[in-house]
């Protein structure tokens, strides 16, 4: 039986009341919840103060640069589908510099949990505004206020993401529910975490969160339903919904591989004779 304790890691360097905190105690709890051991799990991290995470818990790590999060995980889960692979980063590292590689792991499917420390700023470079700040949020680099914000999980849905889905880092125990779901999820999952920056971002703070937050009800609201997805998507302000956004169950790309049919590439016999023969092609 896994423990808490088996996920323990050393100090961090996080501010004190940073947001990161309650999503690091949802990551252990969902899998301790799930009864995973540390061996099972890759967690891949960009830079910035969101991937810090994995350092301060135990398991595989792989730790990147800044906006290339995705390609390193996705590889990973290609060569062994059984490893429980986490990708973890911020909104900049996400949605900014590796905005691209956000779009194409969602429309491949790949089966692979991201979560994305959305803080609206850049926390690690002083506060500087990012693609999800919103308009007309100053900065010393922003005077005049930030451009019009991405909205993630609108592109996400427009991208048939599979599995997309917001929590709050103030209710880490509904934002642990959600990494579970999406761990257990056959695809991309999609966890955008709505995370106060309690040093450089003075408007979205735990306050403002819970004025706005409200819990999508199960037992009426239809993740299935696309348009309705898109209209949760796109509140914001005055109501802010978390929850499961939208769930649509296709295909893995691991599943879609047929040098994956037999078994895992890490297990499959490498023969070095092959690229010799291709090399020799262009010689």
């Amino acid at each position: 039986m896994v423990k808490l304790a088996d996920y323990a890691g050393g100090p961090s360097a996080w501010c004190p009341g940073c947001g990161n905190f309650g999503i690091l105690i949802a990551v252990k709890r969902a899998l301790v919840e799930l009864d995973i051991e540390p061996y099972k799990v890759l967690m891949v991290s960009g830079i910035g103060q969101a991937g810090k995470l994995p350092h301060y818990t135990r398991g595989n790590v792989l730790n990147v640069l800044h906006g290339r999060t995705l390609p390193p995980a996705t590889a990973a889960k290609i060569v062994n589908p059984e490893l429980v692979v986490i990708a973890i980063g911020g909104d900049g590292d996400g949605y900014g510099e590796g905005g691209n590689h956000f779009l194409h792991a969602l429309r491949r499917n790949h089966d692979v949990t991201y979560l994305v420390h959305n803080n609206q700023v850049y926390g690690l470079t002083k506060g500087q505004t990012s693609p999800t700040s919103d308009q007309g949020f100053v900065t010393k680099t922003t005077p005049q206020g930030a451009s019009a914000p991405v909205y993630p999980l609108a592109l996400a849905i427009a991208d048939e993401g599979s599995f997309v889905a917001r929590g709050f880092a103030g209710d880490s125990e509904h934002l642990a529910g959600l990494i579970k779901a999406g761990i257990q999820h056959k695809g991309f999952a999609l966890i955008d975490i709505l995370q106060p920056c309690v040093t450089f971002n003075h408007k979205n703070t735990y306050a403002w969160y819970r004025e706005r937050v409200y819990k999508l009800d199960e037992s009426t609201y239809d993740p299935t339903n696309k348009m309705a997805a898109f209209e949760k998507a796109q509140e914001w302000e005055d109501k802010i919904p978390i929850g499961i956004i939208y769930r649509k169950p296709r295909a893995t790309f691991e599943e879609r591989m047929p040098a994956l049919s037999k078994e895992p590439l890490v297990r499959q016999e490498t023969d070095p004779t092959q690229v010799e023969k291709l090399l020799k092609e262009f010689a």
